[in-house]
């Protein structure tokens, strides 16, 4: 029997499986085999489901921890270094007669 490659499921497959789990109709097995996972992995997304759905409704609808801070002095740095490299480039390329004057 050959071995079975991983196989990386995406979060939207994941959380169809296990909205399929969570319903009464069919068996963690017969789910498992419609979609041709392990019942174990059903189990497992499931209980992740189940864990994790109250914080879709909490504040921001995001974790506060997957929410990187930005740094606003830095960004603005950047735009400021940009505005004078954009305005040093117009007028060198004005005055070589490769840029027009009026915008």
């Amino acid at each position: 029997m050959s071995k079975r490659t991983r196989r990386n499921h995406s979060p939207g497959f994941k959380a169809k499986v296990a909205l399929a789990a969570m319903k009464d109709d069919k068996t963690i097995a017969e789910v498992a085999q419609q979609f041709e996972v392990h019942p174990t992995q059903v189990t497992e997304w499931r209980r992740q489901l189940l864990e994790r759905a109250a914080d879709v409704f909490g504040s921001g609808g995001a974790p506060a921890a997957a929410a990187p801070g930005v740094d606003v002095k830095v960004l603005h740095a950047k735009i400021g270094q940009q505005a004078l490299e954009i305005d040093f480039l117009s007028g060198a390329l004005t005055k070589a007669g490769l840029l027009s004057a009026s915008k």
